[in-house]
């Protein structure tokens, strides 16, 4: 380029969008691509964390570029980082990127990933235990719905407040030390009727709630709901047992009297859930008294909420608010008055669609997942490097045309934001194009990271290109990025099947069960030299397995690689992106570069000028800078390939 955009701001190339005349070089009503060439870059890798510049890319500058032609250019192995282009040289980069996509309507969920899935469900029903779990509060949302996106909102939960209230707890643990007590009441009475010796120390019974996972087992399909146990019954039995095999010479048997299978004032079986059936026969007055449902359950005594379910899933819990004293028969009795509430904490997942946008609540959440997650310095990141790298964009938005050509949202750049019960935990930064759903990056809360919210997020996205090829036939796939095989962070990519991996030098795609065995032996492969023409592979193929993460790597990439983005680490994008510490350089591609085309057919434009083909331009052009831009032009035309480089205009600054 003759200008040279290297030494430019990004803030100059923002503001340059979309200066040209819409309508030229075939974007119609879509708008029209202007772009200036950066030529070839050298930077530190982000992967392999080589320390000398063995990272090589080609860039562009985009002031504006329409949702063909970016689709275009991600099947030419392009990705952006704002409005940064970018595409790395195969043949001699560190780490060779291959552009992996998935078929939506193919995808074949994992076991791991209907485990994320059904975690995350379990989390939002309250069923969920984990060792250490956050404590969400509402935090107010700072960013404004517009009514036009009440499409967007593509999942919600019915669901109680996340944050646990501790007068509820309060009085849970109130009124399990009443149902302790009542038990010990029983006890003593048995022990004062003869029932029990009197000469025994019972221990004292102790009532607890039951857990979530243990409800499931022992009353799953019930309609009642299992709130309390004891195990009393278990530890007077053993009691019992040693008093009566040690009784003394003339001692009389033990025995109870009540509903047994043995006859009333007959040796008692001294088994738990002898013990607990006479337990529980003496405990029916707490049935009127606490609303609950008391049973004996195998020598455990159980209390159950007494109300079905209702109709949003919740179920009751019986919580004492106050305690009367009554006098019935002489005898002075407390009574419970109870309230209800659910044990659960449901929750409300929310996943609003929306343009991108800054939004001081993103910004904060992203803030905290560099530091946290990524371990970045504070001052590393910074509003003005988030609004670069994930914010600005170039694409001209195109709104929906009800046609079945442009889905309801329109095609352009998005976050999608994922909202529980009023807190943003998690925004997946992505491009919707003609043909796919693009997915660049996901940050989230890092006090759920429990959740697997990337690998949840990516679920989800491949489910909205699903749902909306209705809408829109066109859009088939789901681009997960760059797939790095020699970067281990990066592998977790292939584990959504089946998925494709783009050839870098002929651009055709190739399963990745034809393209891993090749991978696994040379880092830069040309992969369609390993497919016929009729797309069938000319090697054994692994592709009816899905590639299954090994344990080691599956625990390590559940905190890191999470993100579905261009880079496997973060700051990649940034990196590559950035004006600093960069080498650039001219000179001939390498083989899988190369193609032919007239550059006279190359479209450019200048500042304050019209566009214009080159072949009108050469003869305005002093010989000596002519062959400088049009080495510069035939670069261009290589790596964007001959249709986009007539199509798309070629600013000269």
């Amino acid at each position: 380029m003759a200008t040279g955009m290297a030494g430019r701001s990004r803030n100059e190339a923002s503001s340059s969008r979309g200066r040209g005349k819409g309508g030229s070089g075939g974007g119609g009503d879509r708008g029209e691509s202007v772009v200036s060439d950066c030529g070839r870059r050298r930077s530190s890798c982000g992967y392999c964390k080589s320390k000398s510049n063995t990272s090589i890319a080609h860039g562009l500058w985009a002031y504006s570029l329409t949702v063909d032609d970016y689709q275009d250019l991600l099947d030419r192995g392009w990705r952006r980082s704002g409005c940064f282009l970018y595409k790395p040289e195969m043949e001699r980069t560190c780490c060779p990127s291959y552009t992996i996509r998935l078929k939506a309507a193919d995808f074949v969920p994992s076991k791991e990933q209907n485990r994320v899935y059904r975690r995350l469900e379990r989390f939002l029903d309250g069923t969920l235990e984990v060792k250490k779990q956050a404590e969400l509060s509402p935090l107010p949302s700072t960013s404004n719905v517009s009514s036009s996106s009440a499409h967007e909102a593509s999942s919600s939960r019915d669901a109680k407040p996340l944050s646990n209230n501790k007068d509820d707890n309060d009085n849970v643990g109130e009124f399990v030390q009443y149902l302790s007590d009542e038990i010990d009441k029983v006890v003593k009475r048995c022990t004062q009727s003869g029932e029990f010796p009197s000469n025994i120390e019972f221990p004292t019974p102790s009532v607890r709630e039951v857990s979530q996972a243990k409800k499931r087992k022992l009353v799953k399909g019930s309609e009642e709901d299992l709130l309390y146990t004891c195990n009393i019954a278990f530890q007077l039995a053993a009691a019992l047992s040693r008093t009566q095999s040690n009784k003394m010479d003339g001692g009389e048997d033990i025995k109870l009297s009540g509903d047994s299978n043995e006859d009333k004032g007959q040796p008692f079986k001294l088994s738990p859930k002898a013990v607990a059936e006479k337990l529980v026969d003496l405990l029916s007055h707490l049935q009127q008294t606490s609303g609950l449902s008391i049973r004996a359950c195998n020598g455990h005594i159980n209390f159950y909420s007494a109300r079905r379910l209702d109709s949003a899933g919740g179920v009751a819990k019986t919580i004492p608010c106050s305690k009367d004293s009554q006098t019935m028969n002489g005898n002075t009795r407390t009574a419970m008055k109870c309230s209800y509430s659910s044990p659960r904490k449901k929750r409300k997942l929310e996943i609003h669609l929306e343009r991108s946008s800054f939004d001081p609540e993103e910004y904060d959440l992203y803030r905290r997942y560099q530091i946290k997650v990524h371990n970045d310095p504070p001052g590393k990141v910074s509003e003005s490097s988030y609004k670069r790298f994930l914010v600005d964009t170039p694409l001209v938005f195109v709104p929906s045309t009800g046609d079945s050509t442009v889905p309801p949202c329109g095609f352009g750049s998005f976050h999608q934001r994922y909202i529980i019960d009023g807190r943003l935990v998690a925004v997946g930064v992505i491009d919707i194009l003609p043909k796919c759903l693009s997915s660049k990056y996901l940050f989230w809360d890092p006090d759920l990271a429990f959740l697997s919210l990337g690998k949840y997020s990516a679920l989800q996205e491949i489910n909205w290109v699903r749902e909306n090829q209705i809408h829109c036939p066109s859009l088939e796939y789901y681009y997960l990025g760059y797939y790095i095989h020699s970067c281990s962070k990066m592998r977790y990519k292939a584990a959504y099947y089946p998925s494709e991996l783009l050839c870098p030098l002929r651009y055709k795609w190739v399963p990745f069960g034809v393209a891993k065995p090749l991978l696994d032996r040379r880092k830069y492969v040309v992969l369609s030299d390993y497919i016929g023409e009729n797309g069938e592979p000319l090697l054994p193929s692994n592709s009816d397995h899905p590639m299954e993460l090994q344990p080691e790597e599956s625990e390590h990439n559940d905190s890191n690689d999470l993100m579905i983005e261009d880079g496997g680490m973060v700051g990649s994008e940034d990196e590559v992106s950035s004006d600093d510490d960069l080498e650039l350089e001219t000179g001939e591609l390498g083989s899988a570069e190369l193609e032919d085309g007239d550059i006279g057919n190359i479209i450019i434009g200048s500042r304050g000028s019209r566009t214009i083909k080159y072949k009108d331009l050469q003869a305005v052009i002093h010989s000596r800078e002519r062959g400088y831009l049009e080495a510069q032009l035939r670069t261009y035309m290589r790596v964007v390939g001959r249709q986009l480089s007539e199509r798309m205009i070629y600013s000269l600054g």
